[in-house]
């Protein structure tokens, strides 16, 4: 290829990007590498296309280029189309591996992965494997990880790749460089400590107490009251992680003790939003499982006296213990308690009055110490048991025991429960005494997740649902795992973000652009490209010399990444535009139609008063340089196959960045938080499928929420890019 032709590769001067070139090697590709002044440590590569002048940023994306372009047959992306979504699975996940408090903990998850393999993807090198070396070759304090031996199979493989030509030849060829990366990792580190840094990444670097590996137990308990939202998905992904970094293993328990709330319809959707997640756990298992066990637990220890029988009312009972006042029948006999029990199991009248309450201590300065409810009644057929029971256990009385019956070794909870786990710690040795053998649990509590404009209390969340200001839990305002993914969310970018926020105890309010950007790198790479006009701004353009037949003309959907797949641009005489894009336009100006050529805008027609145009008159000059042309713009063809579409943009469900505690959430609700705007698209858009990610030229990324059926049009979710604020503009 003549120098003229070989595209070139800037970056940092001090970290030269070996990946890259080793990748460029393999494949038979020629890459000019340069390195330019102006890049400091956090530029990204950028490679220049020379002869189509498009640019390239980013390893992830370069290394993508170089594979599909290889010369030498070796297969870099894979040898098949599940080899290659594995190849971009892990292209994906190598943003993850930076310098910092969390490197280690996700290199240990590389390692565990490579346990029984030699390559990441399948059974030879990847750019996966590439990509990979690449991130950690650039990291000094990967050299700490690789000599403490703690990583025994991600050593074994760096090592073996460091050892293949051309990434030997590299290395030695860079040697010298080694200072530069290790102050780009000081650096790094310097950042991450600031209050910035502090606030955006959090930490695995976290022992838990007395664990011992091969045998410590986790586990994740929702209960079936709702959706999983966000927060429960990190609470999940704890779970698993400490299982898997002490090779132990996580159960998932649902906490099924109140039939008032739960439903069977919210099991079976925590099932679906833990698999999709990619979760997996020993085994599934229910609190009712062991209501036989809680029903006998109670008789023991109301006979120890460490629980007795009250039937003061509800909003007495809260008073008296704000104000620390005993109740009148906090030291009544054990008989009269098993006796007021009896009732309370028969679901008499005497016992739906009553409650049993733990004999703490009224005095306790942490009023969740103040004799809190162990058993209530209640007479709502459960959704497993029926009607057998009447009496419940609470949450309080239950997770403790049923925690220690099953094994728990280690019971993650987020900080804000902080001031019960002295109570967890009470009725458990209460427990334990009124049930011998019974294991010891330890609690370990990290950093609730929180964002701005967001509410995730469960009850909450119910509210919004109840009261119709959304279309249930599965709507793509509502921060569940279901909502987000609705919206366009993958879950590779929602994994990531949460192990971003590592296992820390620093609370933060994130903000949403950080998730979606991530969101944007998974989906940018690959989605295809289609072309809409709004329905009440398309302008028609009449081209005079355009084609009297219709031309079909087949292209790539994203000329990046052949697996997008093709369409068919069709080229008539007349096209729409969007009114916006004429405004800019001037009488005689040359312009581009993209994917077809140049055109001459010869007049632009105006309504009387001269505040609308409605419509122009041009010709095609297709012999036209397209480098010259000022304004390149998207159309579409006068044709009956266009797709009609609702273009449908999303706000916060509440105006306030954080809601108080005092706030009424009903003086917050965000009143024009769903908006829509008709337009028509690209008629390959018609064979497009729900739940499909796309971007419609210059407006941004959707996801197909409702796909063309005959006589209704599309529906499209804008999916957010963490730079702008609405991809369609509100009517507010």
């Amino acid at each position: 290829m003549p120098q003229s032709q070989t595209n070139v590769l800037l970056h940092w001067e001090r970290l030269p990007p070996l990946a890259i070139q080793a990748t460029a090697e393999i494949a038979g590709v020629s890459i000019e590498l340069k390195a330019d002044p102006k890049f400091g440590k956090d530029s990204l590569p950028l490679l220049l296309l020379q002869s189509s002048r498009e640019e390239l940023e980013g390893c992830q994306s370069v290394l993508r280029f170089i594979a599909r372009t290889e010369r030498t047959g070796q297969e870099l992306y894979g040898s098949n189309a599940l080899a290659a979504v594995q190849v971009d699975q892990w292209l994906d996940f190598s943003t993850a591996i930076v310098s910092g408090a969390s490197l280690e903990a996700v290199c240990g998850i590389v390692d565990q992965f490579l346990s029984l393999r030699t390559y990441l993807v399948g059974y030879k090198l990847s750019i996966a494997d590439l990509q990979i070396w690449g991130q950690l070759q650039a990291s000094l304090q990967w050299e700490k990880i690789r000599k403490s031996g703690k990583l025994p199979h991600l050593t074994r493989w760096y090592n073996f790749l460091s050892q293949t030509s051309p990434l030997k030849e590299l290395l030695e060829a860079n040697a010298p460089k080694k200072s530069a990366a290790a102050e780009r990792v000081k650096e790094a580190a310097a950042h991450k400590g600031s209050s910035k840094g502090a606030a955006e990444t959090g930490s695995f670097e976290i022992d838990l107490k007395d664990a011992v590996e091969g045998k410590v137990v986790t586990r994740f308990p929702p209960e079936p009251s709702g959706y999983l939202h966000i927060g429960h998905a990190k609470a999940a992904l704890l779970n698993q992680f400490f299982a898997q970094k002490y090779k132990g293993k996580m159960l998932m328990r649902f906490d099924d003790t109140n039939p008032s709330k739960e439903k069977e319809e919210f099991s079976e959707n925590i099932i679906q939003d833990v698999a999709a997640l990619g979760i997996t756990y020993e085994k599934l298992t229910h609190t009712s499982d062991y209501f036989p066990e809680l029903l006998d637990l109670a008789e023991r220890l109301i006979k120890k006296g460490y629980i007795y029988a009250d039937d003061t009312p509800l909003e007495q009972m809260r008073e008296e213990r704000m104000e620390g006042i005993e109740s009148k029948h906090r030291n009544r006999p054990a008989e009269e308690s098993l006796a007021v029990w009896q009732e309370m199991v028969a679901g008499t009248p005497t016992g739906l009055a009553n409650c049993m309450r733990f004999k703490i201590s009224m005095s306790n300065l942490n009023k969740a110490m103040r004799d809190p409810v162990a058993y209530r009644c209640n007479l709502i057929p459960h959704i497993r048991t029926g009607s057998k029971y009447k009496v419940y256990p609470t949450y309080d009385c239950a997770c403790p025991f049923v925690d220690a019956l099953e094994g728990v070794t280690h019971a993650l909870r987020t900080s804000e429960y902080k001031d019960r786990e002295d109570q967890f710690y009470w009725v458990l040795r209460a427990q334990q005494e009124a049930w011998p053998g019974l294991p010891s649990v330890h609690i370990w509590d990290y950093s609730r997740l929180s964002f701005i404009n967001t509410v995730l209390s469960k009850r909450k969340l119910t509210w919004f649902v109840q009261t119709g200001l959304v279309d249930g839990w599965t709507d793509a305002r509502m921060p569940t795992v279901q909502g987000v993914m609705r919206r366009g969310m993958q879950v590779s970018a929602l994994r990531e973000f949460i192990l971003s926020q590592g296992a820390s105890k620093n609370v933060t309010v994130q903000e949403w652009d950080k998730i979606w950007t991530m969101n944007k790198k998974v989906i940018d790479p690959v989605c295809g490209r289609h072309t809409a006009v709004l329905k009440c701004s398309k302008v028609l353009l009449r081209l005079s010399n355009g084609p009297d037949e219709p031309e079909v003309t087949i292209l790539p959907r994203h000329k990046k990444f052949e697996g997008a797949g093709k369409k068919a641009t069709t080229k008539t005489k007349e096209v729409w535009l969007d009114a916006e894009d004429v405004q800019l336009l001037s009488e005689g100006e040359e312009v581009t139609l993209m994917d077809w050529g140049n055109a001459i805008v010869q007049t632009i027609s105006k309504s009387a008063d001269g505040t609308t145009i409605t419509g122009a008159e041009g010709k095609l000059h297709l012999e036209g340089s397209v480098k010259t042309t000022k304004w390149k713009l998207h159309w579409l063809p006068n044709i009956s196959e266009l797709v009609p579409l609702r273009l449908v943009d999303f706000d916060h469900l509440i105006t306030k960045k954080k809601l108080e505690e005092g706030d009424a959430i009903e003086d917050y609700v965000n009143k024009n938080s769903r908006w829509e705007v008709e337009a028509v698209g690209d008629a390959n858009m018609r064979k497009l499928q729900k739940g499909e990610v796309l971007q419609l030229e210059r407006k941004g990324y959707f996801i197909i929420d409702q796909p063309h059926l005959k006589g209704k049009p599309m529906v499209l979710f804008a999916i957010p890019d963490g730079r702008q604020k609405a991809i369609i503009p509100s009517p507010s």
